[in-house]
């Protein structure tokens, strides 16, 4: 292909609109010469753009054909929006949507195009500004080819014009100004009129004095990078003007003093800039062959890339307006292969062998286990027993409550399981006395079980089922529930006084599995609470006698990785800040998705915390009486159910309060809830394997009393 058609100093593509009458007259003459050769590529283009979550809308009467004399290539390509939002839509969210558009306001210059060649190219390629401004009078030679990315085609032209052709061929709709001559005393202030960082890039002293003197007078921030490790220097002339240039190093050295200054000559004042002591040995030994066996100081590909990066890091920062003091800072390669250590592997989970419970011996240590294995929100075991007399006291702990416990709610409910547990355990050892709820005095609410001579053979009967009740969260095969569960399970909650509410049937369970997701992703990116439920969390190696033991979670092996991106609070804070994080859900969605059902126990919301802890009993009872029938039962509660009001959804999460309302109107609704009724818990049921391990117990405090 010829490249005859281009004069030597053409950098600029012509951007063509086949609907403007002159436009289409040039697209018919470029198109007849064969020369040239003419690629559509829009069709490619939209299927792209159909592509990007949330494209913008590409009106084909903004597509253009674009002519790179140069190359003697006719491009057609979708407008500037559209076309724009392809080449980016991969930064996304290293730069939001939002961020981009920022950056796009920015217009920057770079002085001196070898290293900066890659700089400027850089910050096109990441599209961080909206408009460039080089400066070069140098030509490329043979020798610039080992850290410019040009090739022979390129020797001779100016330096300037091969870095701006090869923008113009990444993006013809981005700006681009060249200063051919370079810059001087004369054309340095033309050269930063409007800028809003300058990045010098030059060999010239003089040049680099005088840029830092004119960047001081048009309050300019100045980028440096040095390609030996790593050196990067900033100068915020936009934040500091009465700053002195190159941190003060040179001292009182003006323009005058450095120009036309031979390679030799020039290297006191560039020790003063780099400080010899830190330059690599290599570098250094290089410039005392300066002149002898080198021509000039050397410069490596690899190290010019590493600028690049670097710099376009401090654009983006000055361009956002993130924190960027003046300084300087060495991003050393070198150093950082020379601290190379063997990751740590940490063991499968799987590996660890589960925690054994041991069973106890006398009658009220059998009560008092019961009791330990009542189920509890994130295993706190809100509760204080002791054994007085003939009377087991089981008081709530408020030292042991969470955010979602409002008013001590779902304390209450895990006191009402530990209480039936008590019976159960009492039934079965001949001791069932009367039993109590108590408000107020030095717990929010307490229970008493009197130990008599009496026993009840339906509660004895459920206690080894009582022991081995638990949680499974592994996933459900999809089953629906065979026949009859649900009244059964209704007769259950029942004889508590409360009832079952239930959503069965895969359009049914997936709005719930929506909603509830929904909910969980808000506990996540909701500061205390995502620091509450990954506070619950025991590795293998931890006291498990507390919190989840985490492979009580049966996660698979890409929710291991997710769980370890979930658990960063600084990942969360930038999900939370960009209205993300949806498939933060997706662990309880996939869970609630494989159920046979998901039941609400509820019962009468006129009877306070006393009826939460009647509505654990029942709860408990409903639990017992799902694994006798065959189900895997897992708590799945969203952090709203305890609320009652506004108030209480403010103290749960006061960004995502609206979220929360609505979605709780929505649960309520779905699963047919009546307004005069509270919620105990929400567990979903499935068919489903065992679970891996059963999180363990503390074991509770008793007199000694043996029976």
């Amino acid at each position: 292909m010829s490249r005859d058609l281009a004069p030597h100093d053409v950098f600029r593509p012509q951007v063509l609109n086949e609907n403007d009458p002159g436009d289409a007259a040039e697209l018919t003459r470029l198109r007849a010469d064969a020369r040239i050769e003419v690629v559509d590529l829009r069709a490619g283009l939209r299927a792209e753009l159909r592509r990007i979550h949330r494209a913008p809308d590409a009106d084909p009467a903004d597509d253009r054909w674009v002519y790179y004399p140069w190359r003697s290539a006719l491009r057609a390509v979708v407008g500037a929006r559209g076309f724009n939002a392809i080449r980016l839509d991969r930064n996304r969210n290293k730069l939001t949507v939002a961020e981009q558009r920022r950056l796009r306001g920015r217009t920057i210059g770079v002085i001196g195009q070898s290293s900066g060649h890659e700089i400027a190219y850089v910050a096109a390629l990441e599209g961080i500004c909206g408009r460039l401004r080089l400066a070069d009078a140098d030509i490329v030679e043979l020798s610039n080819l080992n850290r410019i990315p040009g090739g022979l085609f390129d020797i001779g032209l100016n330096k300037c014009v091969v870095t701006a052709r090869r923008i113009a061929e990444l993006d013809p709709y981005l700006p681009v100004e060249v200063f051919r001559a370079g810059v001087d005393d004369d054309s340095i202030g033309e050269f930063l009129q409007g800028l809003s960082v300058l990045v010098e890039a030059c060999d010239s002293l003089d040049v680099k004095i005088a840029a830092r003197e004119a960047a001081r007078r048009h309050r300019v921030p100045v980028l440096m990078e040095t390609n030996d490790r790593g050196l990067l220097d900033v100068e915020r002339f936009d934040l500091e003007p009465d700053r002195r240039p190159f941190h003060g190093l040179l001292g009182d050295v003006d323009v005058a003093d450095l120009r036309g200054l031979a390679t030799r000559d020039k290297a006191p004042h560039v020790m003063r800039i780099l400080d010899a002591t830190q330059l690599s040995p290599r570098f250094a030994a290089s410039l005392a062959e300066i002149d002898e066996s080198v021509t000039t100081w050397p410069q490596l590909a690899g190290e010019v890339a590493l600028g690049a990066a670097t710099i376009a890091t401090a654009l983006r920062r000055i361009g956002l307006d993130q924190p960027l003091p003046s300084g300087r800072v060495r991003v050393d390669l070198e150093r950082a292969l020379d601290e190379l250590v063997e990751p740590l592997v940490a063991d499968p989970l799987s590996e660890v062998p589960p925690v054994l419970a041991v069973e106890p011996s006398t009658s009220v240590e059998r009560i008092l286990h019961s009791i330990e294995r009542a189920p509890s929100g994130g295993n706190a075991q809100p509760w204080a027993v002791r054994v007085d007399g003939e009377v087991v006291h089981i008081s709530l702990d408020p030292d042991r409550s969470s955010a979602m416990d409002i008013g001590f709610r779902g304390s209450a409910v895990a006191l009402g399981a530990a209480m039936h547990n008590a019976r159960v355990a009492a039934a079965a050892v001949g001791l069932l006395g009367s039993s109590e709820i108590v408000l107020g005095g030095e717990s929010p609410v307490s229970v008493t079980l009197r130990l008599d001579s009496g026993t009840d053979p339906d509660l004895a009967a459920d206690y080894p089922h009582m022991l081995g009740r638990e949680t499974n969260r592994s996933l459900g095969t999809g089953a629906p529930l065979a026949p009859d569960v649900l009244d059964t399970l209704a007769r259950s909650a029942a004889a508590d006084g409360a009832r079952v509410y239930a959503v069965t049937g895969e359009t049914g369970i997936a709005e719930v599995a929506d909603l509830l997701a929904e909910a969980d992703r808000v506990r996540y990116l909701t500061d205390h609470l995502h620091t509450e439920m990954f506070g619950e969390l025991r590795q293998p190696d931890e006291d498990l006698r507390t919190g989840l033991d985490v492979r009580s979670l049966e996660l698979t092996a890409d929710e291991q990785a997710k769980m370890r991106i979930g658990a960063r609070a600084d990942v969360m804070a930038y999900l939370r800040d960009w209205s993300g994080g949806r498939a933060l859900g997706e662990y309880l969605r996939d869970r609630v998705l494989s159920s046979a059902a998901v039941i609400a126990i509820g019962f009468p919301a006129n009877e306070g915390l006393a009826g939460y802890v009647k509505g654990g009993s029942a709860v408990e009872r409903v639990w017992i009486a799902a694994q006798k029938l065959g189900l895997a039962v897992q708590p799945v509660s969203p952090v709203f159910l305890y609320a009652r009001n506004a108030d209480d959804l403010r103290n749960v999460s006061a960004a995502f309060t609206d979220t929360l309302a609505s979605v709780h109107k929505r649960f309520s609704a779905l699963m047919r809830i009546p307004g005069h009724e509270q919620v105990a818990l929400v567990l979903r049921l499935s068919y489903a394997p065992a679970p891996t391990v059963r999180s363990a117990r503390l074991p509770v405090l008793s007199s000694g009393n043996d029976r």
